[in-house]
């Protein structure tokens, strides 16, 4: 499989800190890769750092094949690289329907003439974009929630939303920031399974997890970052087996 998305030497550092320290490592195209560490890793930080929220201080991230470092968010989802946070929030007042429309591309009607005018390009894009949000919330088993506002979901329900906000801007590789946080165990293995199957449809994933038993059940390769840097690379057992890795999450080896 070839490299969808790589990092070189990536490194950001905020008022003197340094969090990122030379970050290393690939993506292969058709993957569920994990990306594992302790506590102040800097993972999301690597998850904002390659999906343009920060500007890093050097290194190089490709996309395809093609520089897209410090590129800022909007441009890299019409790339094709969408992530979702480990906080899932929303607009209070919009319904799980209004969000998946919020992440459409190509709205022709958020132009100003043909919102006031209601070009035919607007309407017939609207509704594609209504057509394929009911698909994403029959999909994501949101159907009987769709027209509930956000805030009366539970936290596994606003996740499924993240991920169908994501799906909405047809990616090809989603980064996951902790999907499953604070997630009931059923829910969990629900939204485990429908990653599962987003990535039998072709999307590359990449996943920050704690929980060591989806990351052993869903990903090859897993990355393990420790102290802003790449530690090792491997399969679950291998990166679970290493001296290493024990040392940082354990701080000491066995």
């Amino acid at each position: 499989m070839n490299t969808l998305l790589a990092v070189r030497d990536l490194t950001l550092g905020f008022y003197g800190a340094q969090i990122l320290r030379g970050v290393d490592f690939n993506i292969r195209g058709g993957t569920i890769t994990g990306l594992i560490g302790p506590n102040g890793a800097g993972k999301s930080t690597l998850f904002n750092a390659i999906s343009g929220l920060y500007g890093p201080n050097g290194g190089k991230v490709t996309l395809g094949g093609d520089d897209v470092t410090g590129l800022k968010p909007h441009l890299l989802v019409r790339r094709g690289l969408v992530r979702t946070f480990q906080l899932a929030r929303g607009f209070p007042k919009l319904s799980v329907f209004q969000h998946l429309m919020l992440y459409g591309l190509d709205q022709p009607g958020e132009m100003l003439a043909a919102a006031l005018f209601s070009s035919s390009a607007a309407r017939k894009r609207e509704q594609e974009l209504s057509e394929k949000a009911l698909e994403t919330a029959r999909r994501l088993r949101l159907g009987h929630v769709i027209d509930n506002p956000v805030t009366a979901l539970s936290g596994g329900q606003k996740k499924l939303v993240e991920i169908g906000r994501a799906l909405m801007a047809d990616p090809k590789i989603i980064l996951l920031d902790e999907p499953m946080a604070g997630v009931n165990p059923s829910l969990a293995d629900e939204i485990a399974e429908h990653l599962v199957a987003l990535n039998g449809d072709g999307i590359t994933i990449c996943l920050i997890e704690h929980d060591m038993a989806l990351i052993k059940r869903l990903c090859d390769p897993v990355v393990v970052l420790a102290e802003g840097k790449t530690l090792m690379e491997g399969t679950f057992d291998e990166v679970a087996s290493d001296a290493e890795v024990q040392e940082a999450y354990l701080g000491t080896r066995r």
